[in-house]
């Protein structure tokens, strides 16, 4: 790999995108087969944020791909960060990093102050991800802690408490009143974590 670059999407690259992110999954030993199909639904969707689709191109083909979204947390508008993609034959050689990297420079300029991720902890633990728990932050389904994570992308970012709301286009529904009694419970103390909110 000769030169690298990392820009945002442009008119045109959808297709690329597409097929780039359904090769990248197709191997990986967890995919559901359907995230290329998501990035399509999110490009629709509210939560499209135009300047945080990042594609890698490296010796003028495109090589890789991150998306981040808005999510929602007791109100707050927060970013998840999905999918993230290389090609298999590019992995390994700095691209997933170089694009999540440039993602947060950008995210933190534009005034969004969270990113969560659900994925391997030590993958993401080398950008400062910490388990969401640790700020508040639940996920909305059953999930090891570890692999349910957050990072703060400003150092001004308010302090935030709930259950991650993510876009419908993520096919995750947690009902809204559901929602609002678990982030009371979160607020008043009396849910610590999502092994938690089973039992109640």
């Amino acid at each position: 790999m000769k030169e690298l670059t990392i820009r945002k999407e442009q008119p045109g690259d959808e297709k690329k995108i597409h097929a780039l992110v359904e090769e990248a999954f197709a191997t990986a030993e967890r995919s559901d087969g359907n995230e290329q199909d998501l990035v399509d639904a999110l490009r629709r969707s509210e939560a499209w944020i135009s300047e945080l689709s990042l594609v890698a191109v490296a010796d003028g083909q495109l090589t890789g791909h991150v998306l981040f979204t808005r999510a929602e947390v007791s109100g707050e508008t927060v970013l998840a960060l999905a999918p993230l993609s290389v090609l298999p034959a590019f992995q390994r050689q700095g691209i997933g990093t170089a694009l999540v990297r440039e993602g947060h420079r950008i995210a933190g300029n534009l005034g969004y102050s969270w990113s969560v991720v659900l994925g391997s902890g030590e993958y993401y633990g080398r950008f400062g991800y910490l388990p969401a728990r640790a700020f508040g932050i639940l996920p909305p389904f059953d999930v090891p802690d570890r692999n349910f994570m957050a990072l703060k992308l400003r150092e001004d970012a308010p302090k935030i408490a709930g259950v991650l709301h993510y876009a419908k286009a993520f096919g995750i529904e947690t009902p809204e009143e559901e929602r609002k009694i678990s982030e009371s419970r979160i607020k008043s103390g009396k849910i610590r974590d999502a092994r938690d909110l089973r039992e109640t």
